[in-house]
């Protein structure tokens, strides 16, 4: 059992994607419709964009600052995501959540994910969302027109890597449309928060 959890039973539920697949859009889903759950805000060495703020979005943290954790085991799990830049989910965000008697909600990519659920075992429902096909991700990438075509062409080719660990997870749903997801999702943490 993780240094973490404490005597009682502590549940997580981690969402995890290739970029594109929809899973913001289904944590969003989930957050409205669940007031027993909470979003665990990750922590990133990343500038804000646009109009992210502290603390909603992500914690916004200097490198050296999120070396700092690394080096005291802050973190639950990390990745240097791209060059220079971290992303990672602090322990002290969950027991924030758990002190709210809520159950946290883990948006998070794959590597960290696979990460999360080798510490947590049973106290974590894994789901991978999946995309209908690499070509339905790749226009859906091409439709929101905020990259490059040779930025989608990284995230595509990312994107069929990560699914090769789909397998890997408690469960995948397939997104071909957002009301059945959501609802298939839905399904699996009722039956996950049902058996406290």
């Amino acid at each position: 059992m993780s240094a973490i959890l404490k005597t009682e039973v502590r549940k997580v539920i981690i969402l995890t994607a290739p970029s594109g697949a929809g899973k913001t859009s289904i944590t969003n889903y989930l957050l409205k419709n669940y007031p027993s759950l909470s979003f665990s805000v990750s922590a990133t060495t990343r500038a804000p964009r646009g109009s992210e703020q502290e603390g909603i979005a992500y914690h916004f943290i200097s490198p050296a600052a999120f070396e700092g954790h690394i080096y005291q085991n802050d973190f639950l799990e990390y990745e240097m995501v791209y060059k220079d830049v971290y992303y990672g989910t602090l322990k002290s965000e969950l027991t924030r959540i758990w002190a709210q008697e809520k159950t946290p909600v883990l948006d998070i990519d794959v590597k960290g994910a696979l990460k999360v659920q080798e510490q947590l075992g049973a106290d974590c429902l894994s789901i991978f969302i999946q995309p209908p096909s690499i070509e339905v991700l790749q226009e859906r990438l091409e439709k929101r027109e905020t990259e490059s075509p040779e930025a989608i062409k990284i995230r595509v080719d990312k994107a069929a890597f990560e699914m090769s660990f789909s397998n890997q997870f408690k469960a995948i749903v397939k997104n071909e449309t957002l009301e059945k997801a959501c609802k298939e999702v839905s399904d699996l943490i009722d039956q996950f928060l049902a058996n406290a």
